[in-house]
């Protein structure tokens, strides 16, 4: 299953099985289940942080009952909040996972670079007032292609083994006012996206020079790493599978660029 969300709403997609704390995975879960009249768990392609959105994220889950593609999806998104939207259902062959049958996850990064804040795309994107140089940010990112050690770009708290991750390609283009920072690696570390951003932020607004993208990749240190980013204009837009699965594709979002 592929589904939508706008993160601004939700603690992050996780279940964190407290009360009064909204997440994706809950409201999801809570709505197949009603599909189903039963309980259904659903395992995701990447955990999402709190405020974080998704244009495609993947989700699977092993069906308790027999219902059509049509009833899971808009069974499910009537039950579902308007933040959240199911997009398409699928039956996959029983050893396809969400997460560890992926080989590739993409973000975008959306900044509104004006002098002026939006009061339309609130929530939505990270607002910067200082003039960007989108061309040096991508000068600069280029430094962080293919498999390297991106400690300097993980979050202190990050549960992950191993600090390696293989950046396919990093693409920073503006769009009017708008700067997109697009990503794409095999998989990301906590808060590796908003990390890289917050760092190439810098080096486009001139508040750091030229190369330290680099620099601070090279430290392997996250103390030489600079601000992290707000979630506001983070969005996975694609996620990966082998063909022999044959899943539709996705429409790269998010869909006001």
């Amino acid at each position: 299953m592929a589904l939508q969300y706008d993160g601004a709403a939700y603690f992050g997609w996780q279940s964190q099985r407290k009360p009064a704390v909204n997440t994706v995975q809950e409201a999801l879960e809570a709505a197949l289940g009603r599909v189903a009249d039963q309980p259904i768990q659903v395992q995701c392609a990447g955990r999402t942080d709190r405020g974080v959105h998704a244009t495609h994220q993947v989700v699977h889950f092993d069906a308790p009952v027999v219902r059509s593609e049509k009833a899971w999806v808009f069974g499910g998104n009537s039950h579902l909040p308007k933040g959240i939207a199911v997009q398409w259902a699928r039956p996959v062959p029983s050893e396809f996972h969400a997460r560890f049958s992926a080989f590739a996850r993409r973000y975008r990064y959306v900044i509104y670079n004006a002098p002026l804040r939006s009061a339309h795309l609130r929530g939505g994107v990270t607002w910067c007032d200082r003039p960007l140089d989108a061309q040096q940010m991508h000068t600069d990112a280029q430094a962080l292609l293919g498999e390297r050690d991106f400690s300097a770009y993980r979050a202190a708290g990050c549960q992950s083994r191993t600090p390696m991750r293989n950046v396919h390609f990093i693409e920073v283009s503006r769009r009017g006012d708008l700067v997109v920072v697009d990503i794409q690696a095999n998989a990301f570390l906590h808060h590796m996206v908003r990390n890289i951003v917050g760092v190439l932020m810098a080096v486009g607004s001139g508040e750091a020079q030229p190369g330290w993208a680099r620099e601070v990749l090279e430290s392997r240190s996250r103390c030489a790493g600079g601000v992290t980013a707000p979630p506001d204009g983070l969005y996975l837009v694609d996620v990966s599978y082998p063909e022999q699965f044959a899943l539709p594709a996705s429409a790269l979002g998010p869909f006001f660029l």
